[in-house]
């Protein structure tokens, strides 16, 4: 074969193999729409919705007494409070307002904004206004925290006080940051999230929770209650890179500010967590919150909130008032 006919051959060859791959990335990201779309037709909305600053949120309301809000944590969506049963159990005695925070579940988040934690704690603020929300107690879970905490350091609001899970406080070295965070650049995070991010999420999902879940059990029936295909959404994997991405920088400037936090907090750690180190965050914080109480769970790791459920819903009515039940030992 000539020079000339062997380059024509590889060049062939070259444009085939283009080709191959734009379809097959295109078949990839019609395909993942496709189960997205799906996803959100099997598991409609389980609460109502209202619209604050052009933003459509998803929340539930349920019970009367002292309110309660419920901020879930990076990943999941509003559902893991009512797997968790903390919806079922705070509700017997209090309002609990539950949000999907933006861009997850079923809320939006406009890709003109910056969700910062702040930014999102501003948002839920105005939402518990139109709702008519007054001093609400609130509780977080993980990358949750950090909104709660937003919503806590701003002077102007009136919150009753906080009640802390497995947070993240302090600016550290995160693998997972640096897995997740591109996910979130534009374009480039877009052919990601309609391509590899979810294709290795079926393929990790399983062990990312029994990571959470170390050095427990997950319950058996969690994708029962918590839908895998809800969570594989490339709109929830881009707010999730996106709060990932945001996560260090927050505590970095929040951290300057922990003196000044007045309200009650308590904070709840699993002794066992292998996603976030309860002596480094918990702990840590908690030796710097004088009007704080630090409660360590044994035997349990970053879902505590599925393992001391009842002992979260009786230290949020001693904080509310709403029972005289006293909280599990305290660790001082």
């Amino acid at each position: 074969m000539s020079t000339s006919n062997s380059k024509s051959h590889a060049s062939s060859t070259g444009v085939f193999a283009t080709l191959a791959s734009v379809v097959a990335v295109a078949g990839t990201a019609a395909w993942v729409h496709h189960r997205a779309r799906q996803a959100e037709r099997d598991h409609p909305p389980q609460g109502s919705f209202l619209t604050v600053d052009g933003v459509q949120l998803h929340y539930i309301d349920e019970g009367e007494g002292p309110a309660v809000v419920l901020l879930h944590g990076n990943a999941v969506l509003l559902q893991d409070y009512v797997a968790s049963g903390l919806l079922r159990s705070l509700s017997k005695r209090h309002r609990v307002i539950l949000f999907d925070r933006p861009g997850f579940g079923h809320s939006q988040r406009p890709r003109d904004r910056r969700w910062t934690p702040r930014a999102q704690a501003a948002l839920l603020r105005k939402a518990l206004a139109q709702l008519g929300v007054e001093r609400p107690l609130v509780v977080a879970h993980s990358l949750g925290t950090l909104v709660a905490l937003g919503m806590a350091l701003e002077s102007t609001v009136n919150v009753r006080g906080l009640v802390l899970i497995s947070g993240y406080y302090y600016p550290s070295a995160r693998v997972d940051v640096l897995l997740t965070s591109p996910a979130a650049i534009p374009v480039v995070g877009d052919a990601l999230r309609y391509t590899v991010a979810p294709l290795a999420g079926r393929l990790l999902l399983k062990r990312a929770l029994r990571q959470m879940f170390a050095p427990a059990q997950p319950p058996p029936i969690f994708f029962d209650l918590i839908s895998r295909e809800m969570l594989l959404r490339p709109s929830q994997i881009n707010a999730a890179a996106e709060d990932a991405a945001f996560m260090i920088p927050a505590v970095s400037e929040f951290r300057e500010l922990y003196a000044g936090l007045q309200v009650p907090v308590t904070l709840v750690a699993g002794a066992g967590d292998k996603i976030v180190d309860a002596a480094s965050h918990s702990t840590a914080l908690h030796r710097e919150l004088p009007n704080s109480t630090l409660v360590l769970v044994p035997g349990v790791g970053h879902m505590v909130h599925y393992a001391a459920t009842e002992d979260i819903a009786r230290t949020v009515e001693r904080m509310t008032g709403a029972s005289g039940a006293p909280f599990i030992q305290s660790v001082q």
